[in-house]
């Protein structure tokens, strides 16, 4: 059986500004690798109603499962909890649960879970709680869309949540092998390697050191057996 897909969307102004680099997308490739599911996708779009709900509802329908960063803080222009529930057609609004664990954590921090903290309590209708142990502000699924915060430490807690409840696939192994030949050299071995190795997914990534050109393959697949065997004809045809 194939391993699930997933896509990331990235929500934010800042991002798309160069304001703030985005770090959570490459934390997420990493968590999926070891568990098992391949991530096909990954999008940024702007705090932009439309773009959201059309980004959500396109990569829902493509793949096994949604990441969503940014957009469910307290602020105006936190948006995001309201256009999911929109994507799907439900109606949103201040769930109990959530409000619960927002009044004790504002209560045990002696601060006030004011109008715009209730905001981040604002659940779609048929979504479970994601559960953030770094500020209780919780995150949610609904459907396939799992919707996260984007602080990283954050971000961080709530996927090792989501994951702790999706079913694992085979963990994507990968070998790499360093040529110090130009990828122009290597282009027809490669080619023909990735026709005798189609369960496999090979990478071409070249550089330049010291004048020379030359590449780093990256062979990735499930089957560790498989990456061997394709690891060492590729040397034996064109490492030196």
């Amino acid at each position: 059986m194939a391993n699930s897909t997933a896509a990331m969307l990235v929500i934010g102004d800042e991002i798309l500004s160069g304001r703030t680099r985005d770090a959570n997308m490459h934390y997420l490739a990493q968590e999926l690798t070891k568990h098992g599911i391949e991530l096909k996708e990954a999008r940024v779009v702007s705090d932009d109603r439309d773009a959201i709900i059309a980004a959500v509802r396109a990569l829902s329908d493509a793949y096994d499962h949604v990441f969503t960063s940014g957009g469910i803080g307290p602020t105006h222009d936190d948006i995001t909890a309201e256009c999911i529930a929109a994507a799907f057609g439900l109606p949103i609004g201040v769930r109990d649960d959530a409000r619960a664990l927002l009044q004790a954590h504002y209560d045990a921090t002696g601060l006030e879970l004011n109008e715009a903290r209730l905001r981040m309590a604002r659940i779609p209708e048929g979504a479970s709680l994601i559960d953030n142990p770094v500020s209780a502000a919780p995150g949610f699924t609904l459907r396939n869309v799992h919707v996260m915060a984007g602080v990283p430490a954050i971000f961080e807690a709530m996927v090792a949540g989501v994951l702790a409840r999706v079913a694992r696939g085979q963990p994507l192994l990968s070998q790499s092998l360093r040529i110090q030949r130009g990828e122009g050299e290597i282009a027809g071995p490669l080619a023909k390697l990735a026709e005798d190795f189609p369960d496999l997914s090979i990478g071409c990534y070249p550089f330049q050191k010291d004048g020379p050109f030359g590449a780093n393959v990256v062979i990735r697949g499930t089957d560790a057996a498989r990456l061997d065997a394709a690891v060492t004809r590729l040397a034996a045809e064109v490492a030196e």
